[in-house]
């Protein structure tokens, strides 16, 4: 009795005597040094602060109250305030699972007590590698993610994460960035991003339910900290060359080969002209970027705001790219229970392309032609009486002059992105907190593209300026294409998020909300214009007869499409180690039929922290163990609509007479199409071993994707041609990951880190419903043959597998190629059935995918190396497929090819016949390739002006092992599986890069 009374008297005078008060100290490290941006925290008075660059601190709290400090790298420390100045020395922490926090979609959660699949990469681990895209930056380092990257300036790379799972739908994950769901991240400079989430699994995932079919990334971008000012900067330029080159025939084993092919002697064995084409139309690459960011915070205020500028000029002659960034990231702290967080970002980028098919016209022109002729016109394809290429005599290839053709490409592109947002975050109590959330995303991009027909066409045709050929007076002198597209998104989240720990043993969370975006409706339009006065700025016409000179218009307006959205989410945590997570999303499309619209989504997962138990205390060499495992229900709701068609001036006839001519619908509709649905079953491992030395986690996974969409052929009794979206179809993606990695620290000042991941996945169309599937026949090679197909046989096949004739090697009696046809038997190319002979041979998707990373600090240095490979893809060599008569080929062939005295030749007799699609030129994609070494030096300053220093050196790609005969197996193509991905045509060469840099903080 005699405490309770006790406590009661000091529950009425204890509010009285500890008055909030401003509470010091500072907060250093074992060596005594201060310790900037640590987090020092009065859960009772509600407040924080972040330590200054020398560690101090100054926070609103009560003498006697609990302070938290935390800070990335130490050990998390609570002890009393006091009135006195305060010295706080932080032990550092071996930052086990125990302590890391990873962003879990509206809302965070500790790793350990994390029942689902994701990989959480920091900052440094993103922007180490120099490069535009940060989804480049992550090649490599997640288990289970794919990313097909591409050098083009200002592209984006695939991303798939766990396998394909849509044939024709979206296959793009989403991307989260401060809360706003957006398509691509091109507009981020990758110096901004503080985390990158990925979330792999369905469990995961369902929190987003109709948009997460594809897995979702996660980025959060810096926030202001430290209560001084700090001035980061960093400044960068590297130069680039092809990673690789093809070694093509030289001007006279050229004119031997081909002259063989012909059975002429039109070429002249001794040519005075030798053109390297690649190196015609290449140069060394260059780019740099400079970055500025500028952050602090006060008591009630953070603020952080970041500009860089990226120039590239690319190694293709005349390609240039430019990107400049805008970032600011403001906290408000307006009372003790609100905060107002508010973030912008704009972006502009120009880019002058350069037609990548240039690529291809270099690797195929003749070496015998000169980049120019001596009276200075562009060389063609022209070859005289002597043998030799000149300005008359006869054409002897189609290809043109790819110097010609980058000097005549006059193409200029422009956009802008600005994206922002709101963000409420309020304290109902202790343990109820209600965010709400604002995100809009504009988007505006315009080019134009001048093309001087009529100089074009002379070029071509009068080499020697004597107009022999006159070009036609009714066609254009010249033309114009003005284009230009924009739209508005916007999204706007509302949830509650409930925390409470009963009776010291039941840890319970719930977050529960509302939520809706709207893609606003898309405007295109393209106007070509004919004759206009050339000028030096096409951006800006006078002087134009708008109306007259118009040959094409054409105006697009997308419809706008909302998503309504209702989720909530249960985690419990028993006893810190038994752990359940439920999750349900119901999602309304607008995409879709009025009674098809709603679907629900749900998902659970499990955890069981083993090394809490007590049967595990006495086991020293494990840290952490930790079992989970999942199920969930995910959807794709980008996927093919129905399109209602039309066909007019149909004629109908009656004894010989016109009855009616009209119009009649050509095509189905399906009123239940909806979106295609995933679920997908994982099991996890994580554990941390050895003093938390070796941390790693296995999992294995069984996704499948039923309703998927495919164009189906209507019955023929229908009298309807156009092909119906149905869904007809089941993809499958089995597999599993493992990641690993070793850190360990030998003394004070050298530590080492050790790591990597492999993941594999089979892939394939599982089945399809008694449907005939409208054929896709993709993978065209421009020369009339296509690869790859997708039809009622693709059944069991990976999707985007390649769909050829199998090469049977080289009739020794004539040097022909031969095909097995469908019997087995050995054929010649002219007796090939195409609807019988062709066959599956392998996908350009790998089977597995392999990351490698180490690194070393020593004193003020610091070393890393990364790298990536890929094994069991296949891809097409499409420059060396695509060869017409009197196109160059490789030096190899020119070596070793049929002839009567020699029938055992490694390659065909020389022939002009356009070649069929077949394995002949299906090669491995399996690589390995260093993507990132790094040399660093911390220069030893003193208290100053500048505070840190940091010297670099990275070679980006400097080393890469393939067995592919061309110059890249990592070939985007246009992200289409059964478009023109793995095929190299017109393909961007993989560039090494060397870059200098510097990191500074004032």
């Amino acid at each position: 009795m005699r405490n309770i009374i006790l406590g009661l008297i000091a529950l009425v005078f204890l509010p009285a005597y500890m008055s909030g008060q401003e509470i010091k100290g500072k907060i250093l490290d074992k060596e005594g040094l201060g310790v900037p941006g640590a987090i020092v925290a009065a859960a009772s008075s509600n407040s924080s602060t972040d330590t200054d660059i020398d560690g101090n601190f100054s926070i609103k709290a009560n003498v006697g109250e609990m302070i938290k400090i935390s800070m990335i790298g130490f050990k998390t420390v609570s002890l009393k305030a006091t009135a006195s100045f305060m010295t706080v020395t932080l032990s550092e922490s071996k930052d086990t699972q125990l302590d890391e926090v990873v962003i879990i979609g509206y809302g965070s959660r500790k790793k350990v007590d994390n029942t689902t699949s994701i990989t959480s990469l920091k900052a440094e681990e993103v922007s180490q590698r120099k490069v535009l895209n940060a989804s480049q930056a992550i090649q490599g380092k997640a288990a289970g993610v794919q990313v097909i990257s591409s050098d083009v300036p200002g592209s984006s790379p695939s991303v798939v994460i766990r396998g394909l799972g849509t044939a024709i739908g979206g296959r793009s994950p989403l991307y989260v960035v401060d809360g706003m769901p957006t398509e691509n991240i091109n507009n981020i400079n990758t110096n901004d991003i503080t985390s990158y989430e990925i979330l792999k699994d369905a469990s995961a995932l369902a929190i987003y339910g109709t948009r997460a079919a594809n897995g979702v990334i996660i980025i959060t971008t810096k926030q202001g900290k430290g209560d001084k000012v700090t001035v980061e900067v960093e400044s960068f330029t590297g130069f680039r060359n092809p990673l690789k080159k093809v070694q093509m025939a030289d001007s006279n084993a050229y004119a031997r080969y081909t002259n063989a092919a012909l059975g002429t002697a039109t070429f002249s064995e001794n040519q005075p002209v030798n053109t390297d084409w690649l190196d015609a139309v290449t140069r060394t690459g260059t780019y740099s970027q400079n970055n500025v960011s500028l952050s602090g915070s006060s008591e009630n205020i953070k603020y952080f705001f970041s500009a860089g500028n990226y120039e590239e000029k690319a190694v293709l002659d005349g390609l240039n790219y430019s990107r400049f960034t805008f970032r600011n990231n403001n906290e408000y702290r307006i009372s003790d229970k609100l905060k107002i967080t508010q973030n912008l970002s704009f972006t502009s980028a120009n880019s002058a392309p350069k037609p990548l098919d240039a690529f291809t016209s270099a690797y195929k022109q003749s070496p015998i032609v000169p980049v120019r002729f001596s009276n200075g016109s562009y060389g063609v394809s022209f070859v005289g009486s002597d043998g030799t290429a000149g300005t008359a005599g006869s054409s002897f290839n189609n290809v043109g002059n790819p110097v010609a053709q980058l000097d005549y490409t006059d193409e200029e592109q422009r956009s802008i992105t600005l994206q922002g947002g709101l963000k409420l975050d309020y304290d109902i109590s202790s343990s109820l907190k209600f965010t709400s959330q604002f995100n809009g995303e504009y988007y505006s991009w315009k080019k134009y593209n001048y093309e001087a027909t009529q100089e074009i066409f002379n070029t071509y045709n009068n080499p020697g300026n004597l107009s022999t050929i006159v070009y036609p007076a009714d066609k254009n002198i010249n033309s114009l294409e003005r284009g230009r597209d924009q739209y508005f998104n916007w999204n706007l989240s509302n949830y509650f998020t409930y925390n409470k720990l009963f009776g010291d043993i039941h840890d319970v969370e719930v977050t529960a909300g509302m939520e809706t975006s709207v893609r606003g409706g898309r405007e295109r339009m393209t106007v070509i214009r004919r004759d206009v006065n050339a000028n030096s700025n096409y951006w800006s016409l006078t002087d134009v007869d708008y109306a007259g000179t118009v040959t094409s218009y054409k105006d697009d307006i997308l419809n706008e499409t909302k998503l309504a959205s209702y989720f909530g989410r249960f985690q419990y945590k028993l006893l810190d180690r038994y752990l359940f997570t439920g999750t349900v999303r119901r999602d309304g499309s607008s995409n879709f039929a009025k009674d098809y619209r709603w679907g629900t989504f749900p998902a659970f997962g499990l955890g069981w922290v083993i090394s809490k138990e007590n049967f595990m205390a006495d086991v020293k060499t494990i840290n952490l163990l930790k079992l989970r495992g999942g199920w969930g229900k995910l959807g794709n709701q980008t996927v093919p609509l129905n399109n209602q068609s039309y066909t007019s001036g149909l004629s109908y006839y009656l004894g010989g007479s016109i009855l009616n001519e009209g119009t009649t619908i050509n095509s189905l509709i399906d009123p239940s199409l909806t979106w295609e649905v995933t679920e997908e079953t994982t099991i996890g491992l994580d554990f941390e071993l050895f003093d938390s030395k070796l941390k790693g986690s296995f999992d294995v996974y069984d996704k499948a994707t039923t309703n998927v969409i495919l164009y189906t052929k209507p019955y023929l009794t229908s009298g309807i041609t156009d092909p119906t979206p149905a869904e007809v179809g089941e993809i499958s993606n089995k597999g599993y990951e493992i990641a690993l990695r070793w850190d360990d620290k030998i003394s004070d000042n050298l530590s080492y880190w050790v790591g990597g991941n492999f993941s594999n996945n089979t892939n394939k169309l599982a089945s399809l419903q008694n449907s005939n599937i409208s054929p896709i026949r993709g993978g065209n090679l421009g020369n009339g043959q296509f690869t790859k197909q997708l039809d009622n046989s693709s059944v069991g096949q990976a999707l985007g597998s390649f769909y050829v004739y199998e090469y049977a090697g080289i009739d020794a009696a004539n040097g022909n190629m031969l095909y097995y046809n469908a019997a087995g038997e050995k054929v010649v190319q002219s007796e090939l059935k195409e609807a019988t002979d062709k066959k599956y041979v392998g996908s350009i998707l790998p089977k597995s995918n392999y990351g490698v990373t180490l690194g070393v600090n020593y004193k003020n240095f610091d070393f890393s190396v990364d790298g990536y490979g890929t094994a069991g893809a296949k891809v097409y060599n499409g420059k060396k497929a695509q060869r017409f008569s009197g196109e160059n080929v490789e030096a190899s062939l020119t070596t070793d090819f049929w002839t009567a005295t020699n029938t055992t030749a490694s390659n065909p007799a020389p022939f002009n016949q356009v070649p069929v699609a077949s394995t002949y030129y299906v090669e491995s994609g399996d690589f390995f390739r260093v993507n990132n070494i790094t040399l660093g030096y911390k220069l030893p300053l003193k208290e100053g002006f500048i505070n840190y220093c940091r010297l670099y050196v990275n070679a980006i790609n400097p080393f890469i092992t393939q067995k592919f005969s061309g110059f890249s197996p990592e070939l985007n193509g246009d992200s289409d599986p059964y478009g023109t991905q793995g095929i190299e045509l017109n393909a961007y060469p993989t560039l090494r890069s060397i870059v200098i840099g510097a990191n500074l903080k004032f």
